[in-house]
């Protein structure tokens, strides 16, 4: 695994060993950025389920200002400190090592909004609770996006007040785009 594009691009990533972390793969990753390149410069960033963390080092390769990366796998958190420090991003980096819900609410409670917000959970998750979780924390920034990669046979709505803007598939996995409802 490696960083596709900016300031870090070509440098490789560990990932987390055993079948418990499942890497966005490359061609995810591409079009994930390619879609949101406009939005990156100077964004917050938080990875909600990090794994390798590497759609967050992505984004700070990539120019996002600051990026919050969480799990509760301790294999993957030891992976995600050792590729913050590879690429020598800790300034930029935090990592969080607990459940979702904890880290949500531990963000609303330090009052941090984020510019872009990726999940990428366990597919046999329901992304519903996490959704409704992260608006009524408010970690949306105003004009910010929540991007869920999921289960391509999944339908998330969003929760009132957000819609879907945008949905991509790509074989198994879809990438669907939430926002607020304007």
């Amino acid at each position: 695994m490696r960083i596709i594009g900016g300031t870090y691009r070509s440098r490789t990533l560990n990932a987390p060993k055993g079948q418990t972390t499942r890497p966005t793969l490359d061609q995810t990753r591409e079009a994930v950025f390619n879609i949101l390149q406009m939005r990156v410069a100077d964004a917050r960033f938080l990875d909600l389920y990090a794994g390798s963390g590497a759609v967050a080092l992505e984004a700070l390769s990539r120019g996002a200002c600051s990026a919050v990366l969480c799990d509760q796998s301790r294999a993957a958190c030891q992976c995600i400190r050792e590729n913050i420090a590879r690429l020598g991003c800790g300034d930029r980096a935090r990592l969080l090592e607990m459940p979702d819900q904890r880290a949500i609410a531990l963000l609303e409670k330090e009052s941090a909004r984020f510019d872009l917000i990726y999940l990428d959970p366990p597919y046999a998750m329901d992304l519903a609770p996490v959704l409704a979780a992260l608006k009524d924390a408010q970690l949306l920034a105003e004009g910010g996006l929540i991007i869920a990669e999921h289960d391509a046979h999944a339908d998330f709505p969003a929760p009132e007040g957000w819609r879907m803007a945008r949905r991509k598939t790509y074989r198994d996995t879809a990438l669907s785009f939430y926002e607020e409802d304007a």
